[in-house]
């Protein structure tokens, strides 16, 4: 993961206050204590199933979560193309190393790729010898990635990128400091002038001598010439599977769990105006010829190396998470297609269908196979547009995609914008989106929003929850907690809900556009907040059984709970799942209550508490680990469980039945709970 052994370590103090905190190993209590029990139906009988696809992600383009985050690319601007197709172009974060004495830089229209046709010319004016010599680093141009680049010693990074020149050319290649001191990695690229009078692709693998988290790529040289340059890539070899993503991220999401995966966004789909919206077919094909787009809602360019591709194949298969494709209904911030022209936008959805799905000797099916995935992708789901219900020719549109995906693929399920969750839809749909942003009591409080929702008709796709506002801080305990209450209550009622994420999932430190969010990175730094941690409790609830469980009496309208039997897919046991909500400023002692279960058949619990001295309390890059769940396993005894339940927490006990042949633990332990 990237974390330092202290940072995982276990704090013995903030061990010995969730210990004392649970069982009560203080005399002396603080404030009023409420009394309640839990009663829960063990029998296998009493339990509903949870559909398989409950708790999964959503992936926006947003705080620069894959270009320069999860997508492992160094480079930023890579094409040079961010100013726009006209030249001369602006090309930040690129800088010129050395004066104008040295050195001419600018941009033509000269790239061997029609898409993006701007390339950098560099036309070096000293040289090795006479009247005007070089600096002896060189001359050129440096890019420092996205707020730096993490270099680290023993690793290799492969640096590809395309050169073309009127003479020979002597490039140095190298990975220096953030000011261009300190060589952690270079290679001397040489070349006849016959090699390269046209464009050639230039590949070189740098390992590192040292490390720097703030790292820089230079292309240099002492050779008086003309030079032109595109395409310049930098690609640490260690990424997630060998696919392209920055591995500690990547790990981060899978620890948690999740059934599928949303994408490419959010607004990031519509663009505050049409033209600059995400547009799949921009996305696919060799990197080196996808045009990138300057994604104006989040304000930032992105080159699309992160594409629909790489979304269906090197993400959702590799977190073994069905895709669900968001694409673009003719509608963005500001601009609408009429519904009478929409059909455009209806080709290219079902042409995005058909690389996902179609034959590999179709059209697009034959992309995908040229791409490296001759069999077919498993997109079982589709979003017609985000958060676009109430513009002017929504409902016209989404009429016409429905009508055209359903005749060419019946078993695709469609998501409408429009919320059902308290009165029907006037259009076809096989889900419905539900998205809210609140305050913590308002979330809580929503625990309870689809109790009365109806059981027909479509089910819930809750795509994007969060606590906002001052409640949320940058990450707080509390607005964590409000979640987990309101994941509780969407638990519980998981026969008319079958998805849920939580968003923003990712932020780069350095460009908040979005707070708060659920992983917090910077170029080697990564952390969750409270509220990645809730999603962790709810990991195994995906195609578990829900069991009926009521609260006796009702002592506090801050408490909540649900029950679960879930089987672990490493051990093969089977375990129920005990999880408390304690929302209120009192300390709840909780009796767990068991019908239908053998308390011989129980062997063990393990209790895992997530809480804080302060409910603003918040994780951060000094104390990574402020705020994270802590486990513990005791010896669960007798038909009854009694937990004392902090105050402003979440509790969730684990226990291990049906199972056989298990080493009792000799005395009580406690750990961090690892991902």
């Amino acid at each position: 993961m990237g974390l330092s052994k202290a940072s995982c370590s276990v704090s013995l103090l903030q061990l010995f206050i969730v210990v004392c905190l649970v069982f009560q190993c203080s005399a002396k209590k603080k404030g009023a204590e409420l009394n309640t029990t839990l009663i829960v139906n063990a029998s296998d009988a009493s339990g509903r199933p949870i559909p398989e696809t409950l708790f999964g992600i959503f992936f926006e383009e947003i705080n620069h979560a894959g270009a320069g985050g999860l997508w492992a690319e160094l480079v930023s601007n890579r094409g040079f193309e961010a100013g726009g197709p006209n030249t001369p172009s602006d090309i930040t974060p690129w800088t010129i190393i050395g004066n104008e004495s040295y050195v001419n830089v600018e941009t033509d229209r000269t790239s061997l790729f029609d898409r993006n046709k701007v390339a950098l010319r560099l036309e070096v004016l000293c040289d090795s010898e006479g009247d005007n010599i070089c600096p002896a680093d060189g001359v050129g141009v440096y890019n420092p990635g996205f707020w730096g680049m993490n270099i680290e010693q023993g690793k290799k990074y492969k640096v590809i990128f395309y050169v073309r020149s009127t003479g020979s050319i002597n490039l140095t290649v190298s990975l220096t400091g953030s000011n261009g001191v300190g060589n952690l990695a270079s290679s001397v690229i040489t070349a006849s002038a016959s090699s390269v009078s046209n464009w050639t692709k230039v590949e070189t693998l740098l390992e590192a001598k040292a490390t720097d988290h703030n790292s820089r790529l230079q292309l240099t040289t002492i050779t008086k010439g003309v030079i032109w340059l595109d395409q310049v890539s930098a690609m640490p070899l260690d990424t997630y599977k060998g696919h392209g993503f920055r591995t500690d991220l990547a790990e981060m999401v899978a620890a948690i769990k999740p059934r599928f995966i949303r994408f490419p966004g959010g607004c990031f789909v519509e663009g505050e105006r049409l033209r600059n919206a995400f547009r799949w077919k921009a996305s696919v094909g060799p990197w080196e010829e996808r045009p990138g787009h300057f994604g104006d809602v989040w304000m930032y360019w992105t080159d699309d190396g992160l594409g629909y591709y790489e979304f269906l194949q090197q993400l959702a298969e590799d977190l073994n998470a069905l895709p669900i494709w968001v694409f673009n209904n003719g509608i963005s911030h500001t601009d609408e297609v009429v519904t009478s022209a929409i059909l455009p936008f209806v080709q290219e959805a079902l042409d995005g269908l058909e690389f996902a799905r179609g034959d590999p000797t179709s059209k697009w099916g034959s992309l995908r196979a040229a791409m490296g995935h001759p069999e077919p992708f498993d997109l079982r789901y589709v979003a017609v547009g985000n958060e676009d219900c109430n513009k002017k020719n929504y409902r016209g549109n989404y009429l016409k995609f429905y009508g055209a995906i359903k005749q060419a693929y019946p078993d695709i399920q469609i998501i409408s914008n429009c919320d059902a969750s308290s009165q029907p839809l006037d259009h076809p749909a096989d889900m419905y989106d539900y998205h809210i942003y609140t305050n913590a009591n308002d979330m809580f409080s929503r625990a309870n929003a689809f109790n009365h929702a109806s059981r027909s008709g479509p089910k819930a796709f809750v795509s994007e929850y969060a606590v906002t506002g001052n409640d949320a801080g940058t990450g707080s305990l509390l607005a964590a907690l409000a979640e987990a209450g309101f994941l509780i209550g969407l638990e519980n009622n998981s026969d008319v809900v079958s998805m849920i994420s939580y968003a923003p999932l990712f932020v780069n430190a350095n460009d908040r556009r979005w707070n708060p969010d659920a992983i917090v990175f910077n170029s080697y730094q990564l952390y969750g907040t409270p509220s990645y941690w809730v999603q962790l409790f709810f990991a195994e609830s995906s195609g578990a059984t829900l069991l009926n469980s009521s609260l006796h009496p009702i002592a506090s309208n801050s408490l909540l709970a649900s029950a679960i039997t879930w089987r672990n897919s490493v051990d093969g046991r089977s375990y129920i799942r005990i999880k408390v909500v304690n929302f209120g400023a009192n300390t709840v002692n909780l009796k767990i209550s068991f019908d239908g279960l053998d308390p011989k058949s129980v062997h063990q619990t393990n209790l895992t508490v997530l809480t804080s001295a302060n409910v603003m309390d918040e994780n951060s890059f000094s104390q990574l680990k402020k705020v994270v769940p802590i486990q513990s396993t005791f010896q669960a005894l007798g038909k009854d469980i009694n937990v004392s339940v902090p105050p402003h927490s979440f509790t969730s006990l684990d226990l291990l039945k049906d199972s056989s042949n298990i080493r009792m633990p000799g005395r009580d332990h406690s750990t961090r709970f690892s991902i």
